[in-house]
């Protein structure tokens, strides 16, 4: 015991000893001063969303005044600008060259027609050059003979409908004086002599017109001459034109785009014949209607049908609206309001039977959508634009849900490609088991 008490003890003196030393140094590094120099201040806390800037010393910074959702807005406001700007340029260089892209997009469009033709005489074993050649001369002519035809039975009914016309003016100035509107004969020659008045001073105006009229006239037989171009050589070399097209695709989204050129090729040719054959019907069946109305130029009237039917909605009322007032003007209102019931009936038949049923699910745009797009094809480009408004609006969509599609696959399997990646090797095959398609399967002239 005496042993372990004198060894406490030791250690005891030792660390009194240890701590008296210590608080010696302490005073004597005091008494000297600070022997190294302060180091550099330390910055602010950076801030933090909400505004704050995450310390207590010093104001904070400027841009954390604002609040955080008027910085959103900004952020998402200059971008918008710079969108707006690239649409603009955009909208810019197509009107430019509005005759050149609208002739690519006509013979785009008679591709997606004329194509799956030279499919069926390649399986027959004839040769792609011939089949291409048997394709195009033929669908030129069908296209040729029903121009011809249409222009030809509208001469030929011309002067009865001529004289129809002024017998449903005599009817209507009748009508008028006979209504109980009180209408006087002075006050309808009034409104003659006005209109004569008018055309006579703007005869001008009225020859300038018609001058730009034959400029209009030699614009489209350019675009129509270009358009075959692009037409049959769409036709006979499709699918190296869509290979040549993919090189400008930046490589990071080259598949994505090659993967989703079939598709939107599948939607364009799909609502093409669609259309032709719910053209035809429409026409086929108001075309019989005002037949056996005894409506004059039945023919013509069925042709026109058939061309406005390319327009969605908006074509089939104007070409419906033309039918029953060349019903009107020439056998009365009776007959008038009998072809507007037959026009109904059909247009009825079409927006509920046969575009779902021929159509299907390859066009699905909204009617809103439709009408918008229609309006805004018309504004910037007229007829054509009307015309080709809704397969552009049907094809994006078509790219835009599968690029959504891909990306989804690519997030949940780390990079693998869905089917339809065409831009890919053809050895070997993919992730999951599947073998991968060959390059340039997709675009105008892909099958063989």
């Amino acid at each position: 015991m005496s042993r372990l008490r004198i060894l406490r003890e030791g250690v005891s003196r030792a660390a009194a000893r240890l701590t008296e030393r210590r608080a010696r140094a302490a005073e004597e590094i005091d008494d000297l001063g600070p022997a190294v120099p302060p180091g550099p201040p330390v910055p602010p806390a950076p801030a933090d969303p909400a505004g704050g800037t995450g310390g207590t010393g010093g104001p904070p910074p400027p841009a954390t005044m604002v609040p955080w959702g008027v910085r959103v807005a900004a952020e998402v406001g200059w971008r918008l600008l710079i969108l707006a700007g690239v649409v603009y340029v955009l909208i810019k260089v197509i009107s430019a060259i509005s005759l050149v892209v609208l002739a690519f997009t006509v013979g785009l469009l008679l591709t997606a027609l004329l194509q799956p033709t030279v499919v069926r005489l390649r399986r027959l074993g004839i040769g792609r050059g011939l089949a291409t050649t048997i394709t195009f001369v033929t669908g030129v002519a069908m296209l040729g003979l029903v121009g011809w035809f249409a222009v030809w039975q509208v001469m030929e009914n011309l002067d009865d409908l001529t004289r129809q016309v002024q017998d449903g003016i005599e009817e209507l100035k009748t009508w008028l004086l006979n209504s109980p509107f009180h209408v006087t004969e002075e006050q309808i020659n009034n409104i003659a002599d006005g209109l004569n008045d008018w055309i006579g001073s703007n005869s001008q105006e009225i020859t300038s017109a018609g001058l730009q009229g034959v400029t209009v006239v030699v614009e489209f037989l350019s675009g129509a001459v270009l358009a075959l171009f692009v037409t049959i050589f769409l036709l006979y070399d499709g699918r190296r034109v869509w290979n040549w097209t993919l090189n400008f695709v930046p490589l990071t989204a080259r598949d994505a785009i090659a993967g989703a050129g079939p598709r939107a090729w599948l939607t364009l040719t799909g609502y093409v014949r669609g259309t032709v054959i719910v053209a035809l019907i429409d026409a086929v069946f108001i075309g019989i209607g005002i037949y056996f109305l005894d409506v004059p130029m039945a023919v013509p009237l069925a042709v026109f049908i058939f061309l406005f039917s390319f327009i969605p909605i908006v074509g089939a009322f104007a070409s419906g609206t033309l039918a029953v007032i060349v019903a009107f003007v020439a056998n009365g209102v009776v007959s008038a309001l009998l072809v507007l019931a037959v026009v109904l009936a059909v247009q009825q038949l079409e927006g509920h039977v046969l575009q779902p049923f021929i159509l299907g699910r390859l066009v699905q745009v909204h009617p809103l959508g439709v009408v918008l797009a229609v309006t805004g094809g018309s504004l910037l480009a007229g007829i054509p634009g009307a015309v080709t408004a809704v397969p552009v609006v049907a094809v994006l969509n078509t790219v835009v849900s599968y690029l959504k599609a891909y990306a989804r696959e690519n997030a949940l399997h780390g990079g693998v490609k869905p089917p339809g990646a065409t831009a890919v090797p053809a050895t070997g095959s993919g992730p999951s088991g599947q073998e991968r398609p060959t390059p340039g399967n997709g675009g105008p002239g892909s099958r063989p």
